[in-house]
């Protein structure tokens, strides 16, 4: 890949899903990691929260093909400092690499317009749920997952509308399931809406094939 390419720039591991990079960054604290958001498993977006909560000195670097403003402004929410495209060069790639670490966000020109439109316009974040805690320790896409559950969805409709594997989606339903402590999908309904986990309109579907964690030659030779 063009990284390992780059001046500066040390790859000092690589993931193929989202659980594999909240892990290698666990255990090789990277500056950045330049995240993808088509995964099997765990998303990029998914991963990028988790990132956050488990090793915020580690920041995320989006780079995808997705353009759509709910890509963007989810990836963001996550905690993303920067988004870029897969149009973007590698001087481009260096120089974003270089503002987040220097503690700046960075938005390739071709997305900005969504974040403005998201701001003026209240969308898509007013279709989401807000940022508050949630109950019972439920992670954002647990609650993602209950509140399609409560839409009637089967396991295989909740794969599609997530874009993830059909074993992805039970695993979330397990998880779920004990942490509510909920014997099947109707008591799960139920939490559902007595927690006020509506169902959710319009989920994205974000995810990648690799990630990619950087770190730059000046930060490790300190």
């Amino acid at each position: 890949m063009v990284l390992g390419l780059l001046p500066d720039v040390e790859v000092v591991g690589s993931a193929s899903d989202g659980d594999e990079v909240v892990a290698m960054a666990a255990d090789l604290l990277p500056d950045i990691v330049l995240m993808d958001l088509r995964m099997p498993r765990c998303d990029g977006v998914e991963a990028t929260r988790l990132l956050r909560e488990r090793v915020p000195e580690t920041k995320v670097v989006v780079l995808t093909t997705y353009v759509d403003d709910r890509s963007v402004i989810t990836a963001l929410r996550a905690g993303a400092r920067g988004y870029l495209t897969k149009d973007a060069g590698g001087a481009e790639i260096r120089h974003a690499l270089r503002q987040v670490l220097d503690n700046h966000a960075v938005i390739d020109p071709a997305v900005q317009h969504h974040v403005v439109d998201a701001i003026a316009t209240g969308s898509p974040a007013q279709h989401r749920r807000p940022l508050s805690p949630l109950p019972a320790g439920l992670t954002p896409r647990e609650a993602e997952v209950l509140s399609l559950i409560a839409t009637g969805m089967s396991n295989s409709e909740i794969a599609e509308q997530l874009v993830v594997s059909e074993g992805t989606v039970k695993s979330h339903i397990n998880h779920l399931l004990a942490k509510i402590d909920a014997r099947d999908r109707a008591q799960a309904v139920t939490f559902a809406y007595q927690h006020g986990l509506t169902p959710l309109r319009d989920s994205p579907a974000e995810g990648s094939h690799v990630v990619q964690a950087a770190r730059t030659e000046s930060s490790t030779t300190g």
